[in-house]
């Protein structure tokens, strides 16, 4: 693995939630409410990502726009591969991002997605792969390789994976289990067949919108009553609208709930 320097650190053993925004970021763009303008930076959050510190290395569950910034901010200087959860546009448009890890890692970086997800990110970023490679230089298009996910689990760099659908509206969409923390953002309704891999959890992270019923995500009510019925040790919200102050929300929920923040991090063994 390629030595560490300065003050980066590949951060080994943590689970981190990167961006934990909904689609347009918080604070939005010519928005004046209180959450927009709070000057608690738990109130700021980017699109939704996380990053795992796996036993081998790190990767990302998404590629959120903002993804530099929020590598830049937790220190982080490479990552190893991409899982995806779907493909609209706030979870793959940081992808050129990684370019800089192929670089110096000297080696492809490994987007693990669904076929449905390949397709898009071939056509958003069809200079990565269908562009002509005369007159570019070593740096000017991305190293990628895809690597096709089902819902079966599979080991990525010393990390046992356990992908498992989930539904966004009408758009199945993947959750993934690394131990025993799992992560559900996005998400609207969890099918019959996935329930079992919550079972037993340390730490759920599971999309929680707003207040108000939304058609594609899980409002603050649905989501609790999701902790309620699988009951993990403690649960985080993400994929948060600015209609949800940090503390206010907080003090309204049971002490093992509470809304995640950018840069929250937690140990991946328990």
């Amino acid at each position: 693995m390629q030595q560490e320097s300065g003050l980066f650190s590949q951060r080994l053993g943590e689970f981190i939630t990167l961006g934990t925004g909904t689609s347009v970021g918080i604070p939005i763009v010519g928005c004046d409410c209180e959450v927009c303008t709070s000057s608690n930076p738990k109130n700021q959050r980017g699109r939704t990502s996380v990053y795992v510190g796996a036993p081998e290395g790190g990767f990302l569950i998404d590629t959120p726009p903002e993804l530099r910034l929020q590598l830049l901010r937790e220190k982080i200087p490479w990552v190893h591969a991409v899982l995806y959860t779907h493909s609209h546009a706030d979870h793959i448009f940081g992808l050129d991002d990684v370019r800089i890890s192929g670089y110096r890692l000297e080696k492809s970086i490994m987007l693990h997605c669904e076929e449905t997800v390949e397709q898009q990110i071939r056509r958003s970023f069809n200079y990565a792969f269908e562009m002509p490679t005369h007159n570019l230089h070593h740096m000017s298009r991305p190293q990628l390789e895809f690597q096709r996910v089902e819902t079966k689990a599979f080991d990525l760099l010393g990390l046992r994976i356990q992908p498992f659908r989930l539904m966004h509206g009408t758009l199945p969409i993947l959750g993934y289990r690394m131990n025993d923390i799992a992560f559900c953002t996005d998400v609207s309704e969890i099918p019959e067949e996935s329930w079992q891999y919550l079972e037993g959890l340390d730490v759920l992270i599971i999309d929680a919108l707003r207040i108000k019923p939304h058609p594609t995500h899980f409002n603050l009510e649905q989501s609790m009553e999701v902790v309620e019925q699988v009951k993990p040790k403690r649960a985080y919200f993400t994929h948060i609208s600015h209609s949800l102050e940090h503390e206010e929300t907080n003090s309204n929920l049971p002490d093992h709930v509470e809304l995640a923040f950018d840069g929250l991090s937690l140990p991946l063994n328990g």
